[in-house]
């Protein structure tokens, strides 16, 4: 495996214990579908989160976040309304985040972006 995509997958996993023990329950990881792919599917009380993680070990790049294309996130997009109808869930709430997660050394940093794209 690459480093970038062992980053990426540490990143995951950190996001994935951070919103449990906040409360989410996982419903998904790395849903892939022919549209793109969809990091971690979660359940948040009445909504159901699409989430995107992007890790960095700096800010040499700008901020994490910042690397959400406009071609990721069309594929992003693209890949919920796949899930959403593949799922039959038309009806159900829906939310978009995003969890920037900044390691370097020992030291974590965590920074969710609630409802990042609308």
């Amino acid at each position: 495996m690459y480093q970038n995509q062992e980053l990426g997958k540490l990143g995951e996993d950190i996001a994935t214990n951070y919103i449990i023990k906040k409360g989410y329950k996982i419903l998904y990881r790395n849903f892939e579908c022919k549209q793109g792919e969809i990091d971690i599917i979660a359940k948040d009380k009445n909504e159901i989160v699409f989430i995107e993680v992007k890790t960095r070990t700096d800010m040499s790049y700008g901020e994490a976040s910042e690397a959400i294309t406009i071609f990721k996130l069309k594929h992003l997009l693209n890949s919920i309304k796949y899930f959403i109808y593949k799922n039959n869930l038309e009806n159900e709430f829906i939310r978009i985040d995003v969890i920037e997660v900044y390691i370097k050394n020992e030291d974590i940093k965590i920074n969710h972006i609630k409802k990042a794209i609308e």
